[in-house]
């Protein structure tokens, strides 16, 4: 028992050294002087950017079809080709289109024979230019002058009833046939349109033994092969125009008033990371969506390159007319603690570690919406130093 007491009398003296130690190395630790650099932070005016994320789409996009039967011939092109407006993409067997349009022009040219048009003529402006109611309308006249002779001398009783009748039934006959010739005319006018339209409607379906493209762009699907028959509208190829290109994208309702038609925007994809592609505003929805309150837009990207292709995520931004008084700070200047962001101020000599929450980030500085006020003095490490609450701060120079 003795000895247990000489051995805890031993170790009280030297457990009490130990904790004095302690206590002033936390002291020391606690005053230590620290060097920062010092900054006052002050309002100043920011141009707000809206960031959204959408998806790019080509600026037109077209699935090309045939227009008429037949059994495929030759395969012009194929995916990926570039292609000019009016290009020949795909051509058609075209002999039972060439007959059809000779038998065509050969029907319309005798139609034009039968009413007597000249070699670059295509209708006839006077109906009396025909040369069947010319012949019409001298028989007309011919007997017009006999009926009037035998009219005078009827009344002048030289000659019997008989023969005025006789006459007179020739000139009715004559004044019929001269409407007759008209009216064959007319229909054979009519008949050559009919003929003409019918001529060019075949000569149409031989052309489109070659389907076109309807714009530039590039090929996008090929749905035919050679030997193949096509039905109408069957779709042979898909052309899309990727310059320029579409990007589609959603903003929160809160922000519509803030952009508008013509202002710039900025876009990045992930194929091509720390690359930007800026267009403009093109386009811009008239209402918001009511499910999701956001209001869509559309700008339009050069892509002469052809580095973006349809279908590509898009991050944009978009520089708005909004301009607000901020408090901005270096990014060095918050910490990230435990799920929140932290920033050392400087009251008198002393450090104070605030809890703030941040705004908009503008390249390498961040915006402090709440937990910070104007003209307050903020600390921001430099190397080697550590920042610590309550430590003295010495200003780096």
């Amino acid at each position: 028992m003795n000895r247990r007491l000489a051995a805890l009398g031993l170790l009280l003296p030297l457990l009490a050294g130990v904790a004095c130690g302690k206590g002033r190395a936390s002291a020391d630790k606690g005053s230590k002087t620290v060097r920062a650099r010092l900054l006052t932070v002050a309002h100043r005016d920011l141009r707000r950017d809206v960031e959204a994320v959408g998806s790019l789409f080509a600026f037109d996009e077209v699935v090309v079809s045939s227009e008429i039967e037949g059994r495929v011939e030759r395969v012009l092109v194929d995916v990926g080709d570039s292609v000019a407006a009016g290009q020949a993409l795909v051509k058609v067997a075209p002999v039972e289109m060439e007959l059809s349009a000779d038998q065509q022009r050969a029907s319309y040219q005798q139609t034009k024979a039968r009413l007597g048009l000249p070699e670059g003529h295509d209708d006839l402006k006077n109906l009396d230019d025909a040369a069947e109611v010319k012949r019409a309308m001298a028989a007309l006249e011919d007997a017009q002058q006999k009926f009037k002779r035998t009219k005078s001398l009827w009344e002048e009783g030289l000659i019997s009833k008989g023969s005025y009748d006789e006459v007179e039934a020739n000139f009715k006959s004559a004044r019929a046939a001269y409407d007759m010739a008209r009216q064959s005319v007319e229909n054979l006018r009519a008949e050559l349109l009919q003929k003409r339209a019918s001529m060019n409607l075949a000569e149409k379906k031989l052309s489109d033994t070659l389907i076109r493209a309807p714009f530039a762009g590039q090929v996008k699907e090929r749905n035919v092969t050679q030997g193949q028959y096509l039905k109408v509208q069957t779709p042979v190829m898909a052309i899309v125009n990727i310059d320029p290109l579409r990007v589609r994208i959603k903003v929160p309702e809160k922000v519509a008033g803030w952009i508008a038609i013509g202002q710039p925007v900025s876009v990045a994809v992930e194929a091509f990371p720390g690359k930007a592609f800026v267009g403009k505003v093109s386009r811009m929805s008239p209402s918001v969506d009511t499910q999701t309150r956001t209001l869509e837009l559309e700008a339009l990207l050069d892509n002469k390159q052809g580095l973006l292709k349809p279908g590509f995520f898009a991050k944009a931004t978009i520089a708005s007319a909004q301009v607000d008084s901020v408090l901005m700070v270096p990014n060095d200047a918050v910490r990230y603690v435990f799920g929140v962001y932290k920033i050392f101020t400087v009251e008198g000599k002393a450090l104070k570690e605030k809890e703030v929450k941040l705004g908009e980030r503008s390249g390498e500085e961040v915006e402090i919406v709440d937990g910070l006020r104007d003209k307050e003095q903020i600390a921001l490490p430099v190397e080697g130093q550590e920042l610590k609450d309550g430590a003295t701060v010495e200003a780096e120079k």
